[in-house]
């Protein structure tokens, strides 16, 4: 008995009880190389007992063998092989003990001569030491005169160092609370280890599915689930996993005895698994079938149920009023400043935790020398930092024209007024007034924009942008559309998940070639169509941003989708005095004229994006004669558009230019 055991730190006392332990199994052989015998009572007499209340906790040998419930046989068949580790004594007793010098190491032949109890199913591959890898049998075979060796991760264990297995860290790798959870957040995190810490002895632990784009906050409330637990969580990307069988049981083996040994839940990553063929995909559900430890998946949209249900929380962003105390307390002193452009920010852009924090010490950093400027630096570092990444789906428009660039008749151009209105006071009428509370449906601002090229409906989406301070992107119908059954619907989701948090400006060009009128259901594409506009539907009325259709056929669209859009507006062809003001407000400063007649400019009956195409045609005429533009430049510049545009130039329209 070692005395005064509770003065030693635990890692001596284990120490000593791995040391004991092999003393015992060294001495057994002792005796059998010698001929002799001696009882297990003899061999294990001088073991420490640590049941003192005081002790820290059971020596790593105790705990091995409880949570693989490893027999007294399979214990000694363990010691036996970390002996051969561990005492230089091993390999040379070892080839005494089986009488021939070329076996300097254990075989489950000499254990079972060597240990009372012993029992041929310790050797079976479904029994603890060979399931668990806590032992290998030679070339993996279960002849009884094989090689029997540790495992390396068994044995540091057994010595008291604790590691995340060597082969499972190209795989995983630790997920770490990362900050404070916000409170919805939190109130996740505390249900998940509610539901794990109410598990009974013969039920299984359930599967926690985080869905959501918000990849950050997932990890984050599965990390401090697992915290609050006293587990530790790793992340395992779900691309991954083997699709073979036999590397896949392999795996998930060797990561659920990790799970027991590190006592560490797993994080099973399914956000950005892209294309699966079927075999990759069956592999990650045998995974969640087969878990008996810690597993939460993570996905953005929810896994389809197994026999193993999974029980699913939707995480979404901090809400607004999480948001605004975020950055009041990121800031600190710096809010008393910004006179209302908190606001404003949580208006427009959705943010985690993490990306308030980064933002706001960034930008506090820079805007020391720039005081006066902190509101504005705020907002370019949040634009930046949401700038949705929409590749080859959409094209970014730099917002360059403004209120004044705009010619409309009043009533649209009061309308556009109204959608910037609106975008900028979502946040007092849906949250600090409660319309939110009353239905989460049809919040998202959507508008219709219909009327022929050229009558400004782009140019108004721009004076949006430009007035909001707000991205612009262009969606490329030829490359969201396809003939492919399901193809169109995934696209429209790249669009929206790219651009939520940002509330960027969707201009979907030419939109009665997607949302044209719904067709009767005559066939399965005739049935996809229409949940794809349907999808659609329900994606414009939850963006937080500004959606905008345009079209040229107003009356292509189904009645029943128009009432879903918030905002229509009909781009009239400008009349005469529509066109002038156009006229008036086309040539910019710099550029030099010269007797230009606008009532006559007037007449001609084209668009604003014709008059456009005109006027800077008959600058690089005038440009090229080192002349400034005049009505000669203009009329030949007519003449060209005319052409392109196969319509008659009439005497009514440039009588009396020349």
């Amino acid at each position: 008995m070692i005395d005064n055991v509770t003065s030693l730190n635990w890692f001596d006392l284990n120490q000593q009880y791995l040391s004991a332990a092999l003393e015992g199994v060294r001495a057994r052989l002792e005796s059998h190389a010698n001929g002799q015998n001696s009882t297990e009572q003899a061999v294990n007499a001088d073991l420490p007992d640590f049941s003192d209340a005081h002790q820290p906790a059971p020596p790593a040998l105790v705990t091995l063998c409880n949570l693989f419930s490893l027999s007294p046989f399979e214990r000694e068949v363990l010691l036996l092989c970390a002996g051969l580790e561990l005492d230089s004594r091993f390999p040379a007793l070892c080839a005494a003990a089986q009488n021939d010098p070329v076996k300097p190491f254990p075989t489950f032949s000499l254990a079972l001569a060597l240990f009372p109890d012993s029992h041929w199913s310790a050797l079976s591959p479904a029994g603890p030491l060979r399931y668990w890898r806590l032992i290998e049998a030679g070339n993996g075979s279960g002849s009884t005169h094989n090689p029997l060796r540790i495992d390396e991760r068994i044995l540091h264990y057994l010595t008291g160092t604790s590691y995340l297995d060597e082969r499972l860290v190209g795989y995983t790798k630790p997920v770490a609370l990362n900050g404070e959870l916000v409170p919805s957040h939190d109130q996740i995190a505390g249900h998940i280890a509610a539901l794990w810490s109410q598990r009974s002895s013969q039920s299984q632990l359930p599967v926690i599915q985080l869905c959501g784009s918000e990849v950050a906050g997932k990890r984050n409330i599965a990390a401090a689930a697992c915290a609050r637990l006293g587990m530790n969580l790793n992340l395992l990307p779900a691309y991954a996993i083997p699709s073979n069988p036999f590397e896949n049981e392999s795996l998930r083996r060797l990561w659920e005895r990790e799970a027991v040994l590190g006592v560490s839940g797993l994080l099973l990553d399914c956000d950005d698994l892209g294309e699966l063929d079927p075999n990759q995909n069956a592999s990650i559900q045998r995974w969640i079938e087969a878990a008996d430890y810690p597993l939460i998946v993570c996905s953005l949209e929810r896994r389809p149920m197994g026999v193993k249900p999974l029980i699913t929380f939707e995480v979404g962003k901090p809400t607004t009023s999480e948001q605004q105390q975020l950055w009041q307390s990121a800031l600190g002193p710096a809010v008393a400043q910004l006179n209302g452009h908190v606001e404003a920010l949580v208006s427009h852009f959705s943010l985690d935790s993490l990306s308030i924090q980064r933002i706001a010490d960034e930008t506090l950093r820079v805007s020391e020398s720039t005081p006066g400027q902190l509101g504005l630096s705020l907002w370019k570092a949040c634009s930046n930092h949401v700038n949705p990444r929409l590749g080859e789906l959409a094209q970014r428009i730099e917002p360059r024209a403004s209120w004044d660039d705009l010619v409309l008749p009043e009533a649209q151009s009061t309308i556009l007024h109204d959608i910037a209105r609106q975008i900028r006071q979502r946040l007092k009428v849906y949250e600090t007034w409660g319309f939110a509370s009353k239905s989460a449906r049809g919040l998202g601002i959507s508008a219709l924009f219909a009327g022929v090229s050229g009558t400004g409906k782009t140019m108004a989406a721009e004076v949006l942008a430009d007035e909001l301070r707000l991205e612009l992107y262009r969606i490329d119908l030829s490359q969201v559309i396809s003939k492919y059954i399901g193809e169109t619907e995934k696209n429209l989701r790249r669009v929206f998940d790219a651009a939520e948090g940002s509330s960027t400006i969707l201009l979907f060009d030419e939109a009665d070639a997607l949302f044209g009128k719904r067709s009767e259901v005559k066939d399965s594409h005739d049935r996809y169509a229409n949940v794809e506009i349907s999808y659609l539907l329900q994606r414009m009325e939850a963006y937080r941003g500004l959606a905008i259709l345009t079209t040229n056929m107003r009356d292509a669209l189904d009645q029943a989708f128009l009432r879903r859009i918030r905002f229509v507006i009909q781009f009239p062809f400008p009349d005469e005095v529509l066109r002038a003001e156009i006229w008036r407000r086309i040539f910019p400063e710099q550029t030099p004229t010269e007797d230009l007649d606008i009532s006559r400019l007037a007449r001609l009956n084209v668009t604003g994006g014709n008059i456009r195409n005109i006027a800077l045609y008959a600058a690089f005429l005038a440009a090229d004669a080192g002349q400034p533009v005049c009505m000669s430049h203009l009329l030949q510049a007519a003449r060209a558009e005319f052409a392109k545009l196969e319509k008659p130039l009439t005497a009514a329209e440039i009588g009396g230019w020349e």
